[in-house]
C-alpha cells in the first residue's frame, strides 16, 4: 500500500467514526478501531497530510479531526460499489410499495419509505407530465348535460375535469365522443396529444361540434403540468434530530425544503439519469443547502426518465447506505409505474 492509499484508508476511517459517534475522530482512536497496520505516529502524519490538503479538519484546538466537504467528496468518488440491500430489506420494500392503490399513493408510500429507511428528509417528483403518454380517456354521463372526463396518463396519473355543455346530449353521441378522443390521444406524449385535442373541433361532424369544443378546452387544461403537484416530502423532523450538523443553519434548511422550487432544482440533474448523483455542501447552487448533502437519482421505466427522487440530510451521514437505498427505491418505483 502506498502513502495515497495508506492516507485515504486513514481518511475512510475517518469518516466511518465521525458519522457513527458525531465525536471528532483523533489517531488513538482510528488505532484501536480499525486495523491500518500502522504506527500511531504514522497515521498522525497521515492526517497531518489529509489536513494539509483540505481534506479533514480540526474543529477545536484539543479536538479531533472531522471530514470536510472535500474529504466527503473523495470518500464518495472512491467508494468502488455501493453497499447491496440485504434480502429482507429488498423484499420489505417491494411488498411496502406494491400494496399501493394508486400513483398518489405510490408518491407517498416511496417518500414515508425512504425517509425511513436513511433517517434523512426525502423528495419524490411526481412523473413528469411531458414525458407521459396518453393512456386512455374516459367519458362518463353524469347528468343529460354534464359530463366527466378521467384522462390516465401511462404512469398512473389520473385527472378528472366536469364539463357543463349547454345541452343534452344522447348515450349514442357520449360513445362516439369517447372514440374520437381516444383515436386522437391515445399513446401519445401529452404535448402531442395537446396539439391533436385542439384541432379535433374542426373535423368533428357538426352534430358534436359545439360539444367537442368544450370538452377539448377542458382537456387542455388537463394537459399541463401543475407545478403545486410535482413533489412530495417526508421525513423532516429528521433533520431536528441532528442540529449539531446544522450550526447556525437549520431554520434556512427548513425554509428552503418548504421552497418547491429550491427542492425541485437539486433533483434537475438527477431527473436525466438513472444513475445516482451526490452533491455535498457548496456544490449545491443553492445558499441555504450548503450545509447539507443531496442524494438523488431518476426513476422510470424502458429507458425513460419520469421523475427524481433522494433525500437531503446534512454532510454528515451513511452515503454508502444512503445510495443504495436511494436506488434501491427508485428501481421499485420504476417497476411499479411501468406495471400501472
Amino acid at each position: 500500500m502506498n502513502a495515497d492509499e495508506r492516507r485515504f484508508e486513514v481518511l475512510r476511517a475517518i469518516v466511518a467514526d465521525f458519522v457513527s459517534s458525531k465525536e471528532p475522530v483523533g489517531s488513538k482512536a482510528l488505532v484501536d478501531r480499525h486495523n491500518l497496520g500502522v504506527s500511531s505516529a504514522t497515521v498522525r502524519n497521515d492526517m497531518a497530510a489529509l489536513e494539509e490538503e483540505g481534506f479533514i479538519v480540526q474543529p477545536h484546538t484539543s479536538a479531533g479531526r472531522v471530514p470536510t466537504d472535500k474529504g466527503y467528496r473523495l470518500f464518495v468518488d472512491r467508494l468502488h460499489e455501493v453497499k447491496p440491500l440485504t434480502g429482507p430489506e429488498r423484499r420489505a420494500i417491494r411488498n411496502f410499495l406494491d400494496g399501493a392503490l394508486d400513483l398518489d399513493d405510490v408518491m407517498r408510500r416511496s417518500v414515508r419509505l425512504l425517509a425511513q429507511l436513511t433517517q434523512q428528509v426525502a423528495v419524490v417528483q411526481y412523473p413528469t407530465l411531458t414525458r407521459s403518454t396518453v393512456r386512455h380517456v374516459e367519458v362518463v354521463t353524469i347528468t343529460p348535460a354534464r359530463l366527466m372526463l378521467v384522462l390516465i396518463t401511462n404512469t398512473g396519473r389520473v385527472d378528472q375535469r366536469m364539463v357543463d355543455l349547454g345541452d343534452v346530449i344522447t348515450d349514442d353521441d357520449v360513445a362516439r365522443l369517447r372514440t374520437v378522443l381516444n383515436s386522437a390521444m391515445a399513446e401519445k406524449r401529452l404535448a402531442d396529444a395537446s396539439a391533436a385535442v385542439a384541432e379535433l373541433p374542426d373535423q368533428a361532424p357538426p352534430e358534436l361540434r359545439d360539444v367537442l369544443i368544450r370538452v377539448c378546452g377542458v382537456l387542455i387544461e388537463s394537459l399541463v403540468e401543475h407545478p403545486e403537484e410535482r413533489m412530495v416530502l417526508g421525513g423532516t423532523p429528521n433533520l431536528t434530530r441532528n442540529v449539531a450538523d446544522f450550526p447556525n443553519s437549520l431554520r434556512q434548511v427548513l425554509e428552503a425544503l418548504e421552497e418547491q422550487v429550491v427542492v425541485l432544482k437539486l433533483l434537475a440533474a438527477a431527473r436525466d439519469s438513472s444513475t445516482v448523483r451526490v452533491s455535498i455542501g457548496a456544490e449545491n447552487e443553492a445558499l441555504e443547502m450548503q450545509t447539507t448533502s443531496v442524494i438523488s437519482t431518476g426513476y422510470g421505466s424502458d429507458g425513460m426518465v419520469l421523475g427524481g427522487l433522494g433525500v437531503v440530510g446534512p454532510t454528515r451521514m451513511d452515503y454508502p447506505g444512503t445510495m443504495a437505498a436511494v436506488r434501491a427505491v427508485a428501481a421499485y418505483v420504476g417497476e411499479i409505474l411501468d406495471g400501472r
